[in-house]
């Protein structure tokens, strides 16, 4: 575990699954956290509540990452209420799949909107807060790297959001800040269960002939968070059990 006492890090959608994880394991670090929901506040709320009784500071954020605009309001509000941020997660995403013949322009635009704009508002946005030294970790996807049927507007989203990490690795360089992606494969949440009735398809995927845990995500996170990461940006780290090798 690495020391992350007095860090301020924002995890988006961080009231369940992934995110709830990541927000979990940088508390357990040392790191005050903020995190968002869209419309389960009561979760948001708990897990908030959850972290303060492990010493940290804690409070969660309404956040609806397909409204254009919403990304600045959110880092605004994050650092009047915690002074600074010195890490920015961007988990919160949607996962809309389809064949290209049946998808619709609202199946397009709900992968861009959140999973590609609402990051690029929130890194513009947060340029002039971070501090030094500080860290942006975003969260891909293994279809962000090779193709899946149905997954090719998804799979866009998640290849954009790596091709900008790579480029803002150069822009942030010079303070020290690094940028890096996380790509999970077939992980046990409530979006892909490991009990769902594409699961044994998706394991078989693997290498390791199993799905992974929020909880595994959440470890690789916290390496780029860390300062122990402070030499890796630009990079990109597939936690999928060898789906992708």
């Amino acid at each position: 575990m690495s020391d992350l006492s007095s860090k301020v890090a924002l995890v988006t959608g961080g009231s369940r699954g992934i995110g709830a994880a990541i927000a979990r394991r940088l508390a357990s670090d040392g790191a005050h956290i903020a995190l968002t929901y869209n419309n389960s506040a009561d979760a948001a709320n708990a897990i908030a509540e959850e972290l303060r009784g492990h010493g940290v500071e804690a409070e969660a954020f309404q956040f609806s990452a397909d409204e254009t605009g919403a990304a600045a309001k959110l880092i605004d509000a994050v650092v009047e209420r915690f002074g600074k941020l010195d890490i920015l997660v961007n988990n919160a995403g949607v996962y809309h799949v389809a064949p290209v013949a049946d998808s619709e322009d609202s199946l397009f635009a709900a992968n861009i909107d959140t999973n590609v704009r609402a990051v690029f508002e929130a890194v513009r946005a947060a340029a002039g807060h971070l501090s030094d030294g500080g860290r942006i970790v975003t969260v891909g996807s293994i279809a962000g790297l090779r193709g899946f049927p149905g997954a090719s507007v998804y799979g866009a989203s998640k290849a954009a959001v790596a091709s900008m990490s790579r480029s803002w690795s150069r822009e942030f360089g010079a303070r020290g800040i690094t940028v890096n992606v996380v790509h999970p494969g077939p992980i046990d949440t409530d979006m892909n269960p490991a009990d769902g009735e594409y699961a044994p398809m998706q394991a078989g995927m693997t290498a390791l002939g199993r799905y992974g845990t929020a909880e595994e995500v959440a470890a690789a996170v916290a390496f780029f968070a860390s300062p122990g990461a402070s030499y890796v940006t630009g990079a990109e780290l597939s936690v999928d059990g060898g789906m992708g090798a």
